[in-house]
Order: C-alpha cells, then sequence, then structure tokens
C-alpha cells in the first residue's frame, strides 16, 4: 500500500449488512469478520443488520443507508452467488449512480488464488450512489476476508495513494483528498 505515513486516517462510518435467509447474530460470522476488521482498522460500525435474501427488505435498508449522511460505506455480504434465493446484485444495482466496473474483476481475480474456477459464480459488485459507496460481497467468511485484506482497506483508506474511494466519501476532502 502506497500511503502518506504522516497523515492520520480519517475513518469512515460503515454499515454491514449480512443478506441470509438463515443467519443470526450468533451464526454471522462474516458480517462479524467485516465488523472486526473494519473498526480494526480505525473506522466506525454505523450499522449492522440481517436481512432476508428478500429483494424488497435488501433494497429497503440499502436505500435508507444511502440516503442516511451517517453511512459513508455500505458493506453486503450475501446473496451474490447464482442459486434461486440469490438476489443481491438484483435489489441493489438498481440504487447505484456509478458503477465500479473494476471491483468485482480485481475481487474475482483474487478469489482465482483461494478457489480456482468456482469464483466465476461470484457476482459481486460495486458501485456509488449518493455520495455513499456500496460493496456487496460473497457471503463466506472467506470471501469476506479476501475483499477486505485485499482491496477494502487500502481503497477505504484516507491515506492511500493515488486514489482512494475514502476521500470520495469523506465532504471536506474532495475529490481525491488533495
Amino acid at each position: 500500500m502506497t500511503a502518506v505515513k504522516d497523515e492520520a486516517m480519517i475513518g469512515l462510518k460503515i454499515a454491514v449488512l449480512t443478506v441470509s435467509d438463515t443467519r443470526t447474530e450468533d451464526t454471522d460470522r462474516s458480517g462479524q469478520a467485516l465488523a472486526e476488521r473494519l473498526t480494526r482498522a480505525g473506522h466506525h460500525l454505523a450499522a449492522k443488520c440481517i436481512v432476508p435474501d428478500d429483494v424488497y427488505a435488501m433494497r429497503a435498508i440499502v436505500s435508507t443507508w444511502i440516503a442516511d449522511p451517517e453511512v459513508q460505506v455500505i458493506l453486503t455480504t450475501g446473496g451474490t452467488g447464482f442459486t434461486g434465493r440469490d438476489s443481491t446484485p438484483e435489489a441493489v444495482s438498481v440504487l447505484l449512480d456509478k458503477r465500479i466496473e473494476g471491483f468485482g474483476e480485481l475481487f474475482r481475480q483474487l478469489s482465482w488464488q483461494e478457489i480456482g474456477s468456482s469464483t466465476v459464480q461470484s457476482r459481486c459488485l460495486g458501485g456509488m450512489a449518493n455520495d455513499t459507496v456500496v460493496f456487496c460481497l460473497p457471503g463466506s467468511t472467506g470471501a469476506c476476508r479476501t475483499a477486505w485484506d485485499g482491496i477494502l482497506a487500502e481503497q477505504l483508506d484516507s491515506r492511500h495513494r493515488p486514489c482512494n474511494f475514502a476521500n470520495l466519501v469523506i465532504p471536506e476532502r474532495g475529490q481525491h483528498g488533495l
């Protein structure tokens, strides 16, 4: 990571949404892993909840968070595969103003090293909506670790250069924190 060493990182307000028909707070390892990683990195957990894999239930929560000035980043985990109930991309993509095409591409490249060709079944995505960055991750804890450690830790760090998503959601920073 290329970072400005003498600059303090600005912690972001991040909401975590677990999409699952079966998980509870006690069994939600993926959501817990994301919450732990983001707080360890110096960010703030703005909200965390679990929602069934239902397009309209997901869309209601994500759109509420997109409209909330106290949420700068939304991380979802689950519902990005190809089973009948997997519908996170359909729920979230219509809410995005701009897609981050490279996010899914880079995630699958990193994931290839861990799970091989099974990574083609990931429909993870990223985008921007109302000055909020949104990342939809697969539901496995390993996939959440891959996304955080390989992409999100740097891209949500306001010190990362030459650019990062943190500076796009911090109002006083401008486009790239310059």
